[in-house]
């Protein structure tokens, strides 16, 4: 299998990460299988630098499956192309389901689930497509060209299952009577780990931004893995303010900037910048 799709797994490296520490198991068993294919690629893979063989392994998990639960989201497809795309299955039944309207918002016991589009420190606009059937991650797309952030997001980005931005719902003088945006509500994750794309992960939710894009509302909710090692500690804005400074602004600013250098203006905040869960 590693002979087979060396070259995906390679390529995949540099659109989703996956640290080796946080792959636990399966990160060992998966350098070991590769450092024993020949002694060619024992060579070569000791011949990696660190960060190469935390990228390398981690393409080689994200090309498998990663799940959570009750379903599985499988990549198909070339990465970096308009073919690729990341399907939702149903664990149990093994029949494709969707990635928006399938999966569930609550977690069995705490937590919501969280569905990884862009992991953090890449730069591939991944989303859920709300227009296609069962809704695939797919790369978004402007006049025909796959769309890129202009430098790396620093942190996982994603999305809340069975949420939705009403655009018939008007909002109040807080976020200048704007409208929801169509989509579901946006995730930031912003925990120490790359959180693998097409992953479910389990989130806690701490505060939530209200972005005014092009005079749409786009709520930021801000979250932490459970998995994380902060998770315990983090509870609301103020802990996030305490143990990890200067993220919330950060985050803010990312979003105000981002579009700029498509000649867009900056985008707005209601609420006075935070409103707190």
């Amino acid at each position: 299998w590693l002979k087979q799709h060396q070259s995906s797994v390679t390529m995949y490296a540099g659109i989703c990460t996956r640290s080796v520490r946080s792959a636990k198991p399966a990160a060992a068993a998966v350098v070991r299988a590769i450092a024993a294919t020949s002694s060619k690629s024992s060579m070569a893979w000791r011949s990696y630098s660190q960060q190469s063989r935390r990228l390398l392994t981690s393409a080689l998990l994200q090309t498998r499956r990663h799940h959570r639960g009750i379903a599985t989201i499988v990549g198909k497809g070339k990465p970096g192309t308009s073919d690729f795309k990341m399907e939702t299955v149903e664990n149990e039944s093994g029949k494709q389901i969707s990635a928006w309207h399938d999966i569930p918002l609550f977690c069995e016991g705490e937590g919501l689930n969280m569905v990884v589009e862009i992991p953090k420190y890449t730069k591939a606009k991944m989303e859920i497509n709300t227009k296609l059937e069962l809704n695939p991650i797919v790369q978004d797309t402007k006049k025909g060209v796959l769309r890129d952030y202009h430098g790396p997001i620093f942190w996982n980005y994603g999305a809340l299952p069975q949420t939705w931005e009403d655009p018939n719902e008007k909002g109040g003088e807080e976020v200048g009577y704007c409208c929801g945006d169509n989509d579901p509500l946006d995730v930031v994750e912003i925990g120490s780990e790359i959180l693998p794309m097409g992953s479910i992960q389990r989130v806690k939710p701490l505060g939530v931004l209200a972005m005014i894009d092009s005079g749409e509302l786009d709520w930021k909710v801000l979250a932490i893995s459970l998995e994380d090692p902060l998770a315990s500690d983090l509870n609301d804005v103020a802990d996030i303010k305490r143990l990890l400074p200067n993220t919330i602004a950060g985050i803010r600013e990312w979003f105000r900037w981002y579009k700029t250098p498509d000649g867009k203006p900056l985008n707005t905040f209601g609420y006075g910048t935070i409103y707190t869960l």
